[in-house]
């Protein structure tokens, strides 16, 4: 988190500024090769889902180690969500979908160690996430059914007056499902974080007023319930961002149904 400072006699905080992306080496403006305290991060995660699964493999046992646990847990959780949302054909997109569920679980865990930061806290990141998930199904759609994929869109068993009505309002939907895709993700681990910023900055308060000898301790359990609370937050944001990875993958797969 960032540092806070004494400012005209108060304290003064940023809660948005632990989400500021810069350097890891110097100053100056950032470009594309430039390397950044988020590509640390990110980097730290692809080495942990790389990890986790090249340890836990290696010298496997039928009493399995802590970190074969963690890996054949992972696998077998998301390769059950695979197979029952997108059935036995969407098998083959498994390593995908884990890749995905691993990355973003594992960022979301990682940005709540103290001094850490969150990469999926960034629109730009998730977005990366959101609309790669979009393009891929979408491609996969045309090329698995041609432009019978499209109808999907197209409510055979409507009306026929409300066909076209139907129609557009569902291509909409599917246009927007990347942005709230990667929205979702990006909104909900931003808003934890800032609002434990905001509460870690009256537990000083102690420090400097009589007035703090009620607010650090308040502070302090609202800081603790909110941290209990991200952790479960964390795990259910990867598991939505991956359930509906799966759905969109199911909708690729079988256009005309479930």
């Amino acid at each position: 988190m960032a540092s806070e400072a004494q400012s005209e006699g108060g304290l003064a905080f940023h809660p948005l500024q632990q989400f500021e992306v810069h350097p890891l080496f110097g100053e100056g403006p950032i470009h594309w090769y430039t390397i950044t305290n988020s590509t640390v991060w990110l980097l730290l995660v692809a080495v942990l889902v790389v990890a986790i699964f090249v340890l836990g493999s290696a010298g496997r046992k039928l009493v399995p180690s802590r970190i074969q646990s963690i890996g054949e847990l992972g696998y077998d959780f998301v390769h059950n969500m695979v197979v029952d949302v997108t059935g036995e054909e969407g098998a083959k997109y498994f390593p995908i979908v884990l890749t995905l569920f691993l990355t973003i679980a594992l960022s979301n865990m990682l940005g709540l160690l103290p001094g850490s930061f969150a990469p999926t806290s960034h629109i730009a990141v998730t977005a990366v996430l959101g609309f790669g998930v979009f393009l891929f199904v979408t491609l996969l759609g045309f090329y698995k059914h041609g432009f019978h994929f499209l109808g999907m869109f197209w409510m055979s068993s409507a009306p026929l007056f409300l066909r076209p009505v139907i129609a557009l309002i569902e291509l909409i939907s599917y246009f927007v499902r990347p942005v709230s895709h990667s929205i979702r993700l990006a909104g909900n681990i931003m808003a934890g974080h800032a609002v434990i910023k905001v509460f870690a900055a009256f537990a000083p308060l102690v420090l400097i007023s009589g007035f703090g000898l009620v607010v650090t301790p308040l502070s302090i359990v609202a800081i603790t319930a909110i941290y209990a609370l991200e952790v479960v937050v964390a795990i259910i944001q990867a598991y939505v961002f991956t359930i509906l990875t799966c759905v969109y993958l199911r909708d690729a797969l079988h256009p005309g149904g479930h």
